[in-house]
């Protein structure tokens, strides 16, 4: 067995013999589950566990926590390694039938964000018991609001927390029921969408829908906006990076024999380029104005930046899924194609050096075929528990190897601040 091996065993064998306070904590953080930028009981639960344990914290965005452990070991030093975990809920009203479902009417950790919470609570524990192990500085992100714009990250990396340590990496993972308890999804370079809120409002002058010579009617020009956004995607440069601009809600509030005086839509915008994402916006308000003065109406747009795409660096991707083989077998690594959903660990990405994998939490044989764990975003999401643990000594390991290399080590990254790529 390899170092790595050996020490993930041991851990492994150390966090197993703690799962149940894991999975306690795991079914505390579901049931007090909180909507986003709302995290307070969450908040003052890990600011808890965090004091038992002897870490020391920060808060941020006002709900969040940001712990700060430094190492005693031998090494480089004078690095600093974020792993982050998201905090908030989804307004979803839970149907698990669990003993431990949410207890705030209307709300659901329905994305596995207390999964997240207890991965990155259980990395912490160890890694403040195991100082000696590695030199530098560990910070463990708890960051609310990842469900609603203008997203948590924005806020965190705004305040300015972070600015003061040379960080080197910013290390994040998301559960995905569609891969078995035990293995891990890794993907290079550009991984999720941009994300954008798009809002419009068609306005012209209802009327009986008899009397078409007296109205300005809002229908045919909505119908024409949908039609023409619905077409945008096929212009893109590179069709293998997908483009989604989709209508979720239409407000028409007529009837058989009414028009009426305006329509509202709502919808998203999901690109995988910034260039591009700024030239589809520019084409949705170009052609809006131009259907608007082609009907003789009024249309405003509203387009509210949501978040950035994910990009993977790929020598942190390498390390982090090389790590994952060498500590659970070559079979517990996936190679993830490009996911259109969105994230606003994007953020992270535009100025770290990061990466963001999927934790697999869909269980193992019977029960993962039978799809037992469900689907994100569902009431009867139930991810297994059991993921908790490798979750946690990824996590940890992954700290370790950043903060423990020598100078020499081709893993030591430059500490400045990337950009946008």
């Amino acid at each position: 067995m390899t170092r790595e091996q050996i020490k993930a065993a041991q851990w492994m064998e150390e966090v197993l013999g703690e799962f149940m306070v894991l999975s306690h904590w795991r079914r505390e953080l579901h049931a007090m589950a909180e909507p986003s930028f709302q995290e307070y009981r969450t908040a003052r639960f890990i600011r808890e566990v965090l004091d038992r344990a002897g870490i020391e914290w920060q808060a941020t965005a006002v709900t969040g926590t940001l712990a700060v452990i430094e190492g005693r070991g031998h090494g480089p030093g004078g690095r600093t390694v974020v792993l982050r975990a998201d905090m908030d809920a989804l307004p979803v009203e839970e149907k698990t039938g669990a003993d431990f479902e949410s207890t705030t009417v209307g709300v659901m950790h329905a994305c596995g964000h207390d999964m997240h919470m207890t991965v990155l609570l259980g990395a912490l524990t160890l890694l403040a018991r195991h100082r000696d192990l590695f030199s530098g500085t560990v910070l463990g992100l708890f960051q609310p609001g990842e469900e609603t714009n203008p997203g948590g990250a924005s806020v965190v990396l705004d305040e300015g927390i972070l600015d003061k340590w040379p960080i080197v990496a910013v290390i994040g993972e998301h559960v995905e029921p569609s891969l078995p308890t035990g293995t891990f999804g890794f993907r290079s370079g550009k991984y999720m969408a941009s994300s954008d809120e798009l809002r419009f409002t068609v306005r012209g002058k209802g009327g009986h829908a008899a009397l078409r010579d007296q109205l300005k009617d809002p229908i045919e020009p909505t119908a024409r906006l949908i039609e023409s956004l619905y077409g945008i995607p096929a212009l893109s440069p590179v069709p293998e990076l997908p483009t989604i601009v989709s209508i979720g809600k239409i407000v028409a509030d007529g009837a058989t024999n009414i028009v009426p005086d305006q329509v509202k839509l709502e919808g998203t915008m999901r690109t995988f380029d910034e260039m591009w994402r700024k030239w589809v916006k520019e084409t949705i308000r170009m052609r809006a104005q131009e259907i608007a003065t082609r009907f003789g109406v009024e249309i405003d747009v509203n387009i509210d930046d949501g978040y950035p795409c994910v990009m993977n660096d790929p020598r942190l991707t390498v390390l982090m899924s090389r790590l994952a083989a060498d500590l659970f077998g070559e079979k517990a690594v996936v190679e993830l194609g490009l996911r259109p959903t969105a994230e606003d660990f994007g953020y992270y990405t535009q100025r770290y050096p990061s990466v963001f994998y999927r934790l697999g939490v869909g269980g193992i044989g019977e029960s993962f075929e039978q799809g037992k764990a469900g689907r994100l975003h569902t009431p009867h999401f139930c991810p297994d528990e059991k993921a908790l643990g490798y979750g946690t000594v990824l996590f940890a390991m992954g700290a370790m190897a950043l903060l423990s290399e020598p100078e020499s080590s081709p893993w030591v990254l430059d500490a400045e601040p990337v950009g946008e790529r």
